[in-house]
């Protein structure tokens, strides 16, 4: 796996299935509940492995997209932090929306159902240390550097971007996400490592490694 040069391999990595998956995520929560950040670099599928955590904790994903959204790119944990987390802790209903949605007239809000027992958070910087302090779990995402280009510029071009605009946008956000995990390393505190590698992803199955 070719990472960047300030991220080791996690590893040994083992093939969970959804059953074995869910077990080793609840022993992370108190009594089935709270809160896990799911943090890796752009195109390793973090929403997909967001997606598939919530489905077997019956949790909700919020996505640090949406409260970025015309904000600021990675200035957005205290927005995460003030209206969602600490909220749904104190069991208050999450009806949220972002100060870039009001600038730009977006309608609808973040929002998370009644009941829900597990909280989860998803974004590039997800697990850095201002958040992970108010987190119970952290998952990194972990995936080959090629291979996430690759998957991510296939993303925005099906987004309706041209491919000549997708490689743009990549790598402008990459100036300036690489030295902000380069700094933060958000991969140190991870409990659970999930790889992302193409191969090693199937329905009922992920490959896993200690944090």
């Amino acid at each position: 796996m070719r990472l960047h040069p300030e991220e080791t391999e996690a590893g040994p990595w083992r093939r969970v299935d959804d059953d074995e998956l869910a077990a080793l995520l609840a022993r992370l929560l108190p009594d089935g509940r709270g809160v896990l950040l799911v943090d890796g670099r752009s195109g390793t599928g973090k929403s997909t492995v967001a997606a598939r955590i919530a489905d077997l904790l019956d949790g909700a994903v919020v996505h640090s997209d949406d409260l970025a959204w015309h904000h600021d790119a990675f200035a957005w944990d205290d927005l995460a932090t003030t209206h969602v987390i600490e909220p749904w802790r104190r069991g208050e209903r999450i009806d949220y929306t972002p100060p870039g949605w009001v600038a730009q007239g977006r309608e609808g809000s973040v929002t998370v159902p009644d009941g829900v027992r597990v909280l989860l958070l998803e974004g590039v910087g997800a697990g850095r240390a201002s958040l992970a302090e108010h987190a119970d779990a952290v998952v990194w995402v972990q995936s080959d550097r090629d291979e996430a280009r690759e998957r991510g510029l296939r993303r925005d071009v099906e987004l309706g971007r041209t491919p000549a605009e997708a490689e743009r946008f990549w790598d402008e956000w990459m100036a300036a996400e690489e030295p902000f995990l380069a700094q933060d390393r958000p991969w140190e505190r991870a409990d659970l490592v999930v790889c992302a590698l193409e191969s090693e992803w199937a329905p009922g199955r992920t490959t896993v490694a200690r944090g």
